[in-house]
Parts: C-alpha cells; sequence; structure tokens
C-alpha cells in the first residue's frame, strides 16, 4: 500500500502549523516511557515505522491533492498547510526535513530515559516534528510487545539455570501464538517481529515477513507440525486414539505437537499416549510434544507431567529434577502471560520437574493485552527555537507530577557504573551519545539486522539468576 504521510496524522494536528509562535525555526521532541509495568524496556520497532512510511520521495502532487480534499471535507474549511507541504515537494523533492536519532534497537533502557528525538532541519517545516508523532509514537506497541517477551524470557532462563543441565533450548521456550488474537494482519506483522527478538518460535507466519523485510532476517522463527481440536475431534470421541496415532504416523520424524484435551487429558496420558501408543511414541525418530489446553495451568502442567512421567520413566539430572526422556515433551499454550508463567514454572520446580520439560505458547498476553500506558509511552516537545533564540520547553502540570516532561536538548548517556541517564539542557552535543542517527532528510541510516539487535537484548546468566529480586 501507497501511504499518504499527510493523512496519517491526528486531525488536531493540521492545525499546528498556524500555532506555533511567530518566527519559530526549529522544534525537537523526544520519545520515552514514562513509567509502567516494567523498570525498563527494550526499544524496537522504529526502523520498521521509518522505512515503511518516512523513507524516500513521500510527498508528491497527487499526494496533496488528495489530503487537501480530505481536510476540507473534514473541517468544512481550509485549514490544511498546502503550501507548507508544496515547499517539502519542491525544496527537498519530497523528502521530509527531519533528523531522528536513537538509541540502538534491542538496547534495554530505564524508563524515564529518551529513546528517541525528532528535530527539524529545515526553519520552514520546523511544524513537521508534530506532525510525525502520530506515527512516531506507534513505536509504543513494538516496544511493549519486546519488553513483555524478554521478560518471560527472563524467567524461563533463570527457571533453566536452577533446574537444568543447559538453557540452550531457550530461544524456543515461549512460542507466539497470537496471530488469531490481534486486531490486524499488521498489527500480527509488527508484534510478531518484537516476538522475535528475544525468541525463535513463532505461528505468527506474518512475523516472518517483516522480519526479513524491515531487520534482513530470512529465517526469523521456526515451527512444527501441530494439530487444532478441529483435526482431533473430527475423527469423532471413539477415535481419539486413532487420531493420535495419525498424528504419530503422519509425521514419523522430528518434533510434532498434539492437542490432548479434546475430552480427557488424563485418560489421554495414561491410556493413549502412556498405553497404547507408547512403543510408538518410544520408537520415532523424535520428539512428542503433548499439548494440555484447558484448566488450571499450574496444576494441569504438573499433573500431566506426573503422568506421562509413569509411563515414560525420568531421569534426574545434575541439579536433581525430574527429565522425562528426549522422545517427548510437553507444551502449555492456554493462560500464558507475564504473571503467569512464572507461577506454573515455580508449581513444576516445586514438583520436582525441570523447566527442560516444558514449553510455552502465547497468544493475545503476547500481542494485543496492552496499551501505550502499560509503559506510559509519550512524545513531547523539549527545544524550539523562535526568532533566533532557543527555548527550553516542558510541561508540568499540577494535577499530574508524572507527566512533567524534559527540557531543552537531550542526550543519552550511560555512567561509569553502567547505568543509563538522560541529560537535559544541552548546550552541545554529548561525545558519548547512545542516541544516534537513523534519518536524516528522507534517508535512513545506519540500518539494523535482527541479529545485531537479538545480541543487544539478550538475557545474561546474572540478570536471569537475580530475577525473583527484580521482578
Amino acid at each position: 500500500m501507497d501511504h499518504n504521510i499527510m493523512l496519517c496524522t491526528d486531525s488536531y494536528k493540521v492545525t499546528h502549523y498556524k500555532q506555533y509562535p511567530p518566527k519559530t525555526s526549529y522544534v525537537s521532541a523526544y520519545f520515552e516511557s514514562r513509567g509502567g509495568k516494567f523498570p525498563e524496556v527494550c526499544f524496537f520497532g522504529l526502523q520498521m515505522i521509518m522505512q515503511k512510511y518516512l523513507v524516500g520521495q513521500v510527498v508528491t502532487e497527487e499526494k496533496i491533492q488528495e489530503a487537501k480534499a480530505v481536510y476540507a471535507m473534514h473541517f468544512g474549511a481550509e485549514v490544511f498547510n498546502e503550501a507548507g507541504w508544496r515547499y517539502i515537494l519542491q525544496q527537498h523533492n519530497g523528502h521530509l526535513p527531519l533528523r531522528i536519532k536513537a538509541v540502538p534497537e534491542g538496547t534495554m533502557v530505564p524508563v524515564k530515559n529518551v529513546l528517541f528525538v525528532v528535530e527539524s532541519t529545515d526553519p520552514e517545516c520546523f511544524w513537521l516534528v508534530s506532525w510525525v508523532e502520530t506515527l512516531l509514537v506507534q513505536a509504543w506497541y513494538p516496544t511493549t510487545v519486546a519488553t513483555i517477551s524478554r521478560n518471560q524470557k527472563i524467567a524461563l532462563k533463570h527457571y533453566l539455570l536452577k533446574t537444568a543441565d543447559s538453557s540452550a533450548g531457550l530461544p524456543f521456550k515461549l512460542h507466539d501464538f497470537g496471530f488469531r488474537g490481534v486486531s490486524s494482519v499488521e498489527s500480527a506483522e509488527i508484534g510478531g517481529c518484537a516476538h522475535l527478538v528475544n525468541f525463535v518460535g513463532t505461528d505468527t507466519v506474518a512475523a516472518l515477513v517483516s522480519a526479513n523485510k524491515f531487520y534482513d532476517c530470512s529465517s526469523a522463527g521456526f515451527s512444527i507440525p501441530a494439530s487444532e481440536h478441529s483435526t482431533m475431534t473430527a475423527w469423532g470421541k471413539d477415535q481419539e486414539l486413532e487420531a493420535m496415532r495419525n498424528m504419530l504416523t503422519q509425521f514419523p520424524t522430528g518434533l510434532v505437537a498434539c492437542v490432548s484435551d479434546s475430552y480427557n487429558i488424563w485418560e489421554a496420558c495414561r491410556k493413549y499416549w502412556g498405553g497404547d501408543l507408547r512403543s510408538l511414541v518410544q520408537g520415532r525418530n523424535g520428539t512428542l510434544v503433548v499439548r494440555p489446553d484447558s484448566g488450571d495451568p499450574p496444576k494441569v502442567v504438573v499433573q500431566v507431567l506426573e503422568l506421562l512421567g509413569e509411563a515414560f520413566p525420568p531421569t534426574t539430572n545434575s541439579k536433581g529434577f525430574k527429565v522425562l526422556p528426549d522422545y517427548i515433551r510437553v507444551i502449555q499454550g492456554d493462560g500464558i502471560s507475564s504473571e503467569s508463567l512464572p507461577v506454573i514454572l515455580a508449581a513444576i520446580e516445586t514438583a520436582g520437574w525441570s523447566t527442560d520439560n516444558l514449553a510455552f505458547g502465547s497468544g493475545g498476553a503476547l500481542l494485543q493485552k496492552m496499551n501505550r500506558d502499560t509503559q506510559k509511552m509519550a512524545y513531547k516537545c523539549s527545544s524550539v527555537v523562535v526568532d533566533g533564540t532557543e527555548r527550553e520547553v516542558f510541561k508540568d502540570p499540577i494535577t499530574d507530577p508524572g507527566k512533567k516532561s524534559k527540557k531543552g536538548r537531550l542526550a543519552l548517556v550511560r555512567k561509569a557504573d553502567g547505568s543509563i541517564e538522560t541529560l537535559q539542557q544541552l548546550q552541545e552535543p554529548h561525545p558519548q551519545d547512545m542516541l544516534q542517527v537513523v534519518f536524516e532528510n528522507g534517508t535512513m541510516l545506519g540500518r539494523q539486522t535482527l541479529d545485531e539487535i537479538r545480541k543487544r537484548a539478550d538475557v545474561s546468566d546474572t540478570e536471569a539468576a537475580s530475577w525473583v529480586q527484580q521482578k
């Protein structure tokens, strides 16, 4: 779709060019997480937005005329800044005279710190910084998804370090089941790609497309053959055993997942997988993944492990926890969120089972159950130049001190102790500014790959080990 930048904003911004002080020639604004559910955020997604909406010649005469007609109808008056947009077309060949500086994607940044800065590069186009707020603030969504996903990765690694001999399987431990639960295909593309910053398991095909298109990763995520209730119940209740046998014979090698709670999950584990199909499960060149999909997850998962353990005797690893044979595992894909996951992990630890036995799937809680206020994302003006004099701009509402904004030109720096801090009211650029120019006058700079971003966002053993104190 060929988007029209002049129609990708909030209605009230159409008249903002008339509202700045006379002789305004420069505007700078910034984006931050002012707080929220998590104490730090995993910044991600700006590159997608820039490439899709801001790069290249985004202003044409045809688009100007389209926007002019839309706003004449919308407002019932001629308020559209036609001259300003035509100036961009004629003087900049339709390229946006803006500069964007951002922290590298995948960086973990504590809340209340600048994530990116947007500034005008042409005195005639100062108003453009406000115009693009609507689009750029949508970075809240991939950043929030990446943050939620990463926090679950921390919890998973924490329990792997405690209960498993290796954490090598961590990238596959949280699978994206969220495609059907989001508001649109575009949401699946964006949110699903954000999850792939932390994991490589996904059923959200749209995310693979966006990871390749926007982050140069042609093999960002993986999946396996898996059943759903319709393919199992279509056989009829009396033929559930044959439906399960069919899964094993249709997919005789590799990983295969089978939903097993269509009727009686306990009977499925004890009588079918652990009884009639036991030798077939053991003889496969691969791994059967049993999927419960209802009930109270902590209780159900533990009971499923116990029942499977009766049929497929576990070994005890070096840390004293039980591990099923390699040919059988469990995936819990119902009710998984950043709140419920640690509860399940603690329950299986208490029951003496290693996290190595489990994988998880998450849908709506991973890609949909959030909003901009989950991390209190905001974009605010911090500096203007009026009649040749720079002014520090800020808000400080008496009714909500938490909405106080930052002043002047900003930089993000890492201090000697490793902590991150936003510097305000700068008179000149800071030599250690973590914010890097990623867009200038219609051109995207310093393109980042998903592989690079994954390395920045990786969870260290130290961070995972101390997770209980941080949660």
